[in-house]
């Protein structure tokens, strides 16, 4: 008895490591061969808080509550504006489980920082959001409308200090520049100061080191609700749900502008990769988490993918570089 207890002992014991392997296994089927369940790198192309970081935070929150993905490693890559960011995915040729956070920035970037690392060398995925730039100020700013702004800048353009998340080429950049333009201001003569994303570019204007900030609403979400900063207008065609100001338009100025942001991939991957990235990006803009973070950042749905967001960006780097040598940047 007891030797044959100890035979079914042992059966007992194979039996359970058998059961134990079979999740395990499938396990390693899913990672290589389940694309909305492997885990994957998202790539931020400046530092927390900057516009980058809320929509690819966001994306990979909904892709990961949706369970659409797996988990998301998240790294923001530091340094000229995007530059640094957008060389290293495309060393990193063939990767099938990374993508970055890009946009008009990041196109601009490359050209004042006379890099090759062009965004029409990655992957393209998808466009995702288009968002409008403000006019920011601090609490206690003499500015208390544009009108304001618009006549001491016209009196003295040297006198006012204009600070931007993006490098001369970004949406920051471009944003005052053709605000001044429409306000028969040569833009040249634009003092701007460029500042590594949202984050570094609040402490700017809490410190008093700017007059006025030009970025993406959003990224002052807490500094607006608590009154430290100040919104005199946005850029759009239309007012923001969730910002109280006016258009440039209904403020007396004639311009509309917006931003957009999207999703690169590595160069050299393969078609079957690209077409699981695009659908998993495609399956996230159907989902309510995704439209909720829409209606909460203020951000105007611009979804497009694969071929037509790459003739998009082969468009916006022409864009990019006509404006840029027009300003003798490039």
């Amino acid at each position: 008895m007891t030797r044959r207890r100890a035979h079914t002992r042992v059966a007992t014991v194979i039996l359970a490591v058998v059961t134990a392997m079979v999740p395990a296994s499938c396990g390693v089927t899913r990672d290589s061969g389940d694309e909305a369940h492997r885990r994957l790198q998202m790539w931020i192309p400046n530092s927390p808080g900057g516009g980058y970081d809320l929509t690819g935070r966001a994306a990979a929150h909904v892709l990961e509550d949706s369970e659409l993905s797996g988990r998301f490693e998240i790294t923001n890559v530091l340094g000229a504006s995007g530059t640094v960011a957008m060389q290293r995915l495309l060393n990193a040729e063939g990767a099938n489980d990374v993508v970055m956070t890009m946009g008009l920035g990041v196109v601009g970037a490359v050209y004042t920082n006379d890099s090759d690392a062009r965004v029409s060398k990655a992957t393209p995925i998808a466009r995702l959001i288009e968002d409008q730039e403000a006019l920011i100020v601090p609490k206690d700013s003499k500015f208390k409308t544009v009108d304001d702004l618009v006549t001491a800048w016209k009196k003295d353009p040297q006198s006012v200090t204009i600070g931007g998340g993006s490098s001369p080429g970004g949406p920051d950049h471009l944003f005052p520049m053709q605000l001044a333009k429409a306000i028969d201001i040569e833009p040249k003569d634009v003092k701007y100061i460029p500042y590594d994303g949202g984050g570094p570019l609040t402490s700017a204007l809490l410190g008093n080191k700017i007059d006025v900030g030009t970025s993406g609403p959003s990224e002052f979400e807490g500094q607006i609700k608590d009154g430290s900063l100040r919104v005199l207008a946005v850029s759009g065609a239309e007012r923001l749900d969730n910002v109280e100001a006016p258009t440039l338009k209904e403020s007396g100025v004639d311009l509309v502008f917006t931003n957009w942001r999207g999703i690169l991939a590595p160069p050299g991957i393969s078609d079957e990769t690209r077409d699981d990235l695009i659908a998993l990006f495609a399956d996230m803009h159907q989902t309510k988490g995704w439209q909720a973070e829409l209606k909460r950042n203020g951000w105007i749905d611009a979804f497009i993918t694969g071929d037509e967001f790459g003739d998009f960006l082969k468009e916006q780097d022409q864009r990019v570089a006509t404006t840029l040598k027009e300003l003798g940047l490039a």
